[in-house]
């Protein structure tokens, strides 16, 4: 009998001690706390959502009005943003680098961005209708003076003057070309016909000349006076 009600006592739970019940209660009040803030913020984006609702009905009702940019806004307010706008029938974009940064543009459907327009507000850049047009129209005049040129081929490249006509006062008009017909070869430069090269002398004659000089030359040596 004892060891069925040991049995019994030491299967029951232990009463809580102190600590277990101040760690319940905090957790009851973190969930309560939660809780609270997360209705709070459903409310905020109830209360957000109808004023953008209004924002953007009074936008497409304003006939003056084509475009209209927001301040930044955060990830989820850009969201229900752009449900809005896609509710309303209307086109949204964001744009900005950084999230904090980030804003939206809402466009009437008859006054879509181009996507030259788009590139422009990516860029951080304002939108220049008449600026976008001139560089449009300077694009289109420079393909076409491409196309001009590739079509007539590359281009041939004559002289302004003929150098026969800038010299004229120095060497007259038809002397240069007179004096390149008339040329002729001066011997009294150098220009020495093959003729006058050639040695006609045999071999034993040219030896037998140097021979004579040398011995011409020795003896003038020897009668030289105080040999």
């Amino acid at each position: 009998m004892a060891d069925l009600l040991g049995s019994i006592l030491s299967s029951m739970e232990k009463p809580p001690s102190v600590g277990d019940q101040e760690t319940r209660r905090k957790a009851r009040e973190q969930a309560a706390c939660l809780k609270k803030l997360q209705e709070q913020e459903k409310r905020q984006k109830v209360e957000f959502r109808k004023r953008m609702e209004k924002e953007v009905s009074d936008f497409i009702q304003d006939s003056g009005q084509t475009k209209r940019k927001f301040q930044p806004m955060n990830k989820i307010e850009r969201s229900i943003l752009h449900d809005v706008v896609e509710v309303a029938g209307l086109t949204s974009f964001s744009f900005g680098e950084d999230d904090e940064c980030r804003y939206v543009m809402i466009f009437k459907k008859e006054f879509a961005p181009s996507d030259e327009e788009l590139d422009s507000y990516r860029r951080g850049e304002e939108w220049d209708p008449q600026q976008a047009e001139e560089k449009r129209r300077l694009k289109e005049l420079a393909q076409w003076q491409e196309e001009e040129a590739a079509q007539k081929g590359p281009a041939v490249v004559s002289p302004v003057s003929d150098y026969k006509d800038k010299y004229s006062h120095l060497i007259g008009k038809g002397a240069a070309k007179d004096a390149a017909h008339m040329l002729q070869a001066n011997k009294t430069y150098g220009c020495v016909p093959v003729a006058n090269k050639r040695d006609t002398r045999s071999i034993e004659e040219a030896m037998n000349e140097i021979r004579a000089k040398k011995r011409l030359r020795q003896s003038g040596e020897e009668g030289t006076p105080g040999s």
